[in-house]
């Protein structure tokens, strides 16, 4: 694979956190997120995204808020693979992501 077929298949996982001032808007976003990631919080989506699906997600989002209302981060918690599982902490109930392992006992 080429350097840049490398970059553009790199996965970087973010946390996508919104403040949205519109119901309607609020659950269009909420939509639009659910496609890429998984649902952490309220207004808060863990996603794996490589470049080209971290522009379309802006893109797709940016449609829908309104830039003098709402608000969109994305915050970089580093590449998808090698970079651990202790890059998230929480207060109160524990962090679990929702494609781990279910055991029934």
């Amino acid at each position: 694979m080429s350097s840049r077929g490398q970059a553009f298949s790199t996965r970087i996982t973010y946390l996508v956190c919104y403040d949205i001032a519109n119901d309607k808007r609020l659950r269009k976003v909420f939509k639009v997120c659910r496609n890429y990631g998984t649902h952490l919080q309220y207004s808060v989506f863990e996603c794996d995204l490589n470049p080209r699906e971290r522009t379309k997600l802006e893109r797709e989002l940016k449609a829908l808020i309104k830039e003098d209302e709402d608000q969109v981060l994305f915050v970089s918690l580093g590449p998808v693979g090698g970079r651990g599982d202790r890059v998230i902490a929480s207060l109160g109930l524990p962090y679990a992501r929702f494609d781990a392992p279910c055991y029934v006992v």
